[in-house]
């Protein structure tokens, strides 16, 4: 296992240069510059601009300099769009942040859809089947661009439980974490009653049963680990694509992460906060699917890792 672990962290690293290469040649080929406005700057000062970043150098040149920062100084460098900042500033201010809220949202997921996933296959065709579905179907169907303002204008404007926005407080966590995390519950719920359905009709599942085992028992050390295998698989991803930010949950509820920057990078073609968000998002999703892999061997005897 430890030397399966230290192999798929040697490999982290030509992946995260293959993605710092392709980032950072797509980002320098989109049209326009960091400095376009709409009223167009004299070309003297974006020449400067330019000159003091070091753009007006050749591409290749710009990359071994942001690469050789990052690896030798672990700086990502400047923000564009504010000289008095760097990327490095955006992640140590507004990482955290978005890193409790994808936490939270997990955690809601997680504590939703798995019991709601098993109790919709332990009694499937009942009421409990039919209600945990249609409480999946509705997490899946109704985006976070909707639910938001629904769970601000019941429960912060109408019965006002929670404030209406902001972070910092635990009744400020509640409203934005269930917005997050109701859609990742839904699938989640919906993954885990397939693969119960699946696995309480395997053969294994009737000897343990013929064997005299309670059905607790049963359910929990024989059907739940491996229905969970299936399950494990997406939370890498899930919890990469959380922690590091969600654009529409944290403009609705005005929470200071990074999902802004996700996006405002791209439109305004500030070049060093496009490679450290993707380069961010990477690492967790590396790192995430190297832990779901490692969870396997946990869940299933059978895989053994050299």
């Amino acid at each position: 296992m430890f030397r399966y672990i230290v192999r798929r962290l040697l490999w982290m690293i030509p992946v995260l240069f293959f993605i710092s290469v392709i980032t950072f040649s797509l980002a320098h080929a989109v049209p326009g510059g960091p400095f376009d406005r709409e009223k167009a700057l004299p070309a003297e000062i974006i020449a400067n601009l330019n000159k003091y970043y070091g753009l007006d150098q050749p591409v290749w040149k710009q990359y071994v300099k942001y690469m050789s920062d990052i690896l030798l100084r672990f700086d990502f460098g400047p923000v564009y769009s504010s000289r008095s900042r760097r990327v490095n500033d955006i992640f140590r201010d507004h990482l955290p942040i978005s890193a409790q809220l994808g936490v939270l949202a997990m955690l809601i997921a997680l504590g939703i859809g798995i019991p709601l996933g098993i109790l919709a296959a332990l009694k499937q065709n009942s009421f409990w089947d039919y209600l945990g579905m249609a409480v999946a179907i509705f997490g899946v169907s109704v985006p976070g661009i909707v639910l938001g303002p629904l769970l601000i204008l019941i429960f912060a404007l109408t019965l006002k439980w929670f404030p209406v926005a902001g972070w910092g407080t635990p009744a400020k966590m509640v409203l934005p974490s269930i917005a997050l995390g109701m859609r990742e519950s839904a699938i989640i719920a919906r993954l885990t009653r397939a693969s119960m359905l699946q696995v309480i009709r395997e053969d294994y599942i009737r000897t343990a049963r013929a064997k005299g085992l309670t059905e607790r028992a049963v359910m929990i050390r024989h059907a739940l680990k491996n229905a969970f295998i299936p399950v494990a698989t997406i939370l890498g991803p899930m919890f990469a694509v959380l922690v590091t930010g969600t654009f529409v949950i944290e403009q609705i509820f005005a929470i200071p992460g990074m999902g802004k920057y996700f996006i405002t990078s791209i439109t305004n073609r500030d070049y060093p906060v496009v490679m450290g968000t993707i380069l961010l998002y990477a690492v967790f999703l590396v790192i995430a699917n190297l832990a779901v892999d490692i969870t396997y061997a946990f869940l299933d005897p059978r895989i053994r890792y050299t």
